[in-house]
């Protein structure tokens, strides 16, 4: 905690670029260096000016002692470029952020398949609905949808990822604990109970307009590849679609009407080479040779958009005074896990042995009960249901689909 108030510091100084920030640490190696250097050492750094120079010699706590304060109140974790846990993709690109604060589960990017879905907030109900789609069909083939969780395009992804069961990333324009739209409170809880949440601004900070151009790298930087969906000429999707390109990732866009204004930004995306994508595995198969563990294709009957389903009421009628004959249950295949262990991963291996063939199971609880993260917990039981091993019986909770070799009559 104590080295973590430095970071704070360097990153909450007002004034200060990120940029500044990172020629700091390029030269001083540390926030703690760069905060004990005097402001004559520090305005002989490369690239940084008198003024900035200046700035640094706030060595003022204060600020920084109140944020992690927050954070601590808040539930909310901070990840420094040093850390381990922080993706190479991210470090990788020319403008990384130096701190960013989380809430939720952050996964590990570098071992996951990423796809950045992006869109206009003004969409038309065609691209509400591809959105829809493409975060459903990536997040049931295996890949983490990452967006923006702005109202329109972005949403709509999340939604249909979520809806899938699969794990989202928003990156924010303010603070992580800070709602905006405010529309999508329960997007929000939804990503932060199940995915995460991230942004570079300390919380508490206001999204402002001047913030989310300045984000859209961040997206683009943890993702393989960017898609748009829906995008007008004048789109700050076109922004995050750009910085994809610069940072040497791929683009993709959904094509719409020629005669569409929202369409006109993807339509020229796709002309001037941006990959065409009328379906999730249209991306994914571009990286499956990689992520073959994580990315499989399916068929899917894509649902509406719209909340995640609930489970069914009870409607059925006052038992009669002689109740019918129980129907035969329909016997599950058996599977005889110390003969036969069909390719199963460990994580796979594990989850089937909690899972019960009757009685539901939380992704959380499986998690618990078997010590894996929530991540890697979706991505296993989205190859078991694959494969026909377990079955979705509700919003984020499977049951087992088939009787082990223990639990067979007579053995």
């Amino acid at each position: 905690m104590a080295a973590l108030k430095y970071w704070v510091w360097l990153t909450a100084l007002p004034g200060l670029s990120n940029r500044s920030r990172l020629l700091l640490l390029e030269r001083y190696g540390s926030p703690e260096d760069v905060y004990y250097a005097d402001t004559e050492e520090l305005a002989l750094t490369e690239g940084l000016t008198p003024g900035q120079a200046q700035l640094l010699s706030d060595k003022s706590l204060t600020r920084a002692d109140r944020i992690l304060a927050d954070c601590a109140r808040g539930d909310i974790f901070l990840l420094t470029m040093q850390d381990a846990a922080y993706p190479a993709r991210l470090r990788d690109i020319f403008d990384p952020p130096v701190l960013l604060y989380g809430k939720g589960s952050l996964p590990l990017f570098d071992e996951e398949a990423a796809i950045a879905v992006v869109g206009t907030r003004s969409c038309t109900p065609y691209g509400l609905r591809c959105a829809h789609r493409m975060g459903y069909e990536l997040a049931r083939q295996g890949a983490v949808v990452v967006s923006g969780m702005a109202k329109g395009i972005d949403g709509a992804a999340m939604r249909g990822a979520l809806q899938a069961g699969g794990f989202t990333a928003a990156v924010l324009g303010g603070g992580v604990d800070v709602v905006y739209p405010a529309e999508n409170r329960r997007l929000y809880e939804d990503i932060a109970a199940t995915g995460v949440l991230l942004s570079e601004y300390p919380p508490g900070t206001e999204p402002l307009p001047g913030h989310f151009p300045v984000r859209n790298r961040i997206i683009s930087g943890l993702s393989l590849a960017s898609l748009v969906v829906e995008a007008p000429v004048r789109s700050g999707a076109l922004i995050t679609a750009h910085a994809a390109l610069d940072q040497g990732r791929d683009v993709f866009a959904v094509p719409g009407p020629i005669d569409a204004a929202a369409s006109v930004g993807c339509n020229r995306l796709i002309r001037d080479g941006a990959g065409l994508a009328a379906s999730g595995w249209d991306i994914l198969s571009v990286y499956h040779s990689r992520f073959p563990h994580r990315l499989h294709p399916a068929q899917m009957t894509v649902p509406e958009p719209g909340d995640a389903p609930k489970p069914e009421e009870d409607k059925s009628s006052p038992l009669p005074d002689t109740p019918p004959e129980p129907a035969q249950k329909p016997q599950l295949p058996v599977l005889d896990l110390d003969r036969n262990r069909e390719g199963l991963t460990d994580d796979q291996l594990a989850l089937i042995r909690v899972l019960d063939t009757e009685t539901p199971l939380l992704t959380d609880e499986a998690a618990e009960q078997t010590g894996l993260p929530v991540r890697r917990v979706l991505s296993a039981l989205t190859v078991l249901e694959i494969d026909g091993y377990a079955q979705r019986s509700g919003p984020r909770s499977y049951v087992r689909t088939v009787r082990l070799h223990s639990e067979k009559e007579g053995s």
